[in-house]
């Protein structure tokens, strides 16, 4: 179990390791697609496995909601429940909670909120969290934190932080002191705070880099910030987290943000925005970025990316998937979500190989062009 280091880039602080877990050993850098209901979006798991999904993620608060962790866990856990064999990562609840920001209350003890689905009344503690989280049975699971706004006052996200960090420290009692529930071993994942203060992050850093946990987590950013304060953010505190620990910053990104962070430390990355854009007709390629919806691409028979070992981006022509968006077919959403989770995939893999190869520093110049163009 834990994380190994294989490889540092000569510039840049660009990474190539292994995560392992007892659902199998993660290569990263990864994406881990998000399938927030157990599922992800539109996309069966024999296909995310044909893409090379390694790891997908649950939202802990949703399926507390709906089926409920009690059902989940008398399944066998989220792996049995859902039938994906490989690694999972949970998150707390806690920027789910944050989002209902007119509905709950954050006090020392925990927060009250009330059900987005019925309006129910529900409150999580840090000791909850992790329960129903054991329940749930990812591999990786997070600790219960607050996720600050952007901007933040900066007492408040000084008190936030330091909550934060209490509620750790109470995560992490109730995971040494309640053993797993399935067979299986699960690693807890502190999380980095502290808004966009250089001297919050580098104090939550260092806090958080002393528990020596086989993943630490950076929280808190890519929720309207500019890119670059998140760049910078991103790279001060991995100046500060052990370099034996997988780095994961969460809700990340666009592929210019992946590549950008990559650059700055990071190994593991989340995000709805590849099935959520693919939805609304957003297509990322190796050639850049295509609104499917566009009348440009009515006549244009060729394949969505060629440049793609994916039999739905090789098969399909931007002509075809045009046109089952403009007949609101439900296939255009799967063949989209599809198309861009196997770029992302694609581009992660590529970023590794780089990586170890000791090139990604020009490679990732020359992408970072392609990737932010329109056509």
């Amino acid at each position: 179990m834990g994380f190994e280091l294989l490889k540092s880039t000569s510039t840049g602080n660009a990474r190539a390791g292994l995560l392992t877990t007892d659902h199998g050993t993660i290569e990263t850098p990864i994406f881990m697609p998000v399938g927030t209901q157990a599922t992800v979006k539109s996309v069966q798991f024999n296909e995310l496995e044909d893409l090379g999904a390694q790891i997908i993620l649950g939202n802990t608060f949703h399926l507390y909601l709906r089926p409920g962790h009690e059902l989940i866990s008398r399944a066998g856990g989220l792996h049995e429940f859902n039938s994906w064999r490989k690694p999972i990562l949970t998150d707390s609840g806690g920027f789910q909670v944050y989002s209902l920001s007119g509905i709950r209350k954050i006090t020392e003890e925990g927060v009250k909120f009330q059900s987005p689905v019925d309006g129910s009344r529900h409150f999580f503690s840090p000791e909850y969290a992790i329960e129903i989280q054991r329940h749930i049975g990812a591999d990786i699971i997070m600790a219960f934190d607050e996720c600050t706004p952007y901007p933040c006052d900066y007492q408040y996200a000084k008190r936030s932080m330091h909550m934060t960090h209490r509620w750790l420290k109470r995560c992490q009692e109730y995971f040494k002191s309640n053993p797993p529930i399935h067979d299986y071993h699960q690693i807890l994942a502190p999380i980095v705070q502290g808004s966009t203060y250089d001297d919050l992050r580098v104090e939550s850093a260092k806090f958080i880099a002393d528990h020596s946990a086989e993943v630490n987590a950076i929280g808190g950013l890519s929720v309207g910030e500019p890119a670059p304060i998140m760049y910078e953010t991103t790279e001060l505190v991995c100046e500060h987290l052990s370099t034996h620990q997988a780095r994961y910053l969460m809700g990340v990104g666009t592929p210019v943000n992946l590549l950008e962070c990559i650059d700055r430390g990071i190994d593991m990355f989340d995000c709805v925005l590849p099935t959520r854009n693919a939805r609304h007709g957003m297509l990322y390629t190796s050639e850049g970025i295509i609104n499917i919806k566009n009348a440009k691409w009515k006549e244009d028979f060729s394949a969505i990316d060629a440049n793609l070992s994916c039999a739905v981006s090789n098969r399909h022509s931007k002509a075809y998937l045009r046109h089952l968006f403009m007949v609101k077919e439900s296939l255009g959403l799967q063949i989209a979500s599809i198309h861009n989770l196997t770029f992302f995939l694609w581009l992660l893999k590529e970023a590794r190989k780089h990586i170890l190869a000791d090139t990604f520093s020009p490679w990732k110049k020359e992408m970072v062009e392609i990737l932010i163009r329109k056509l």
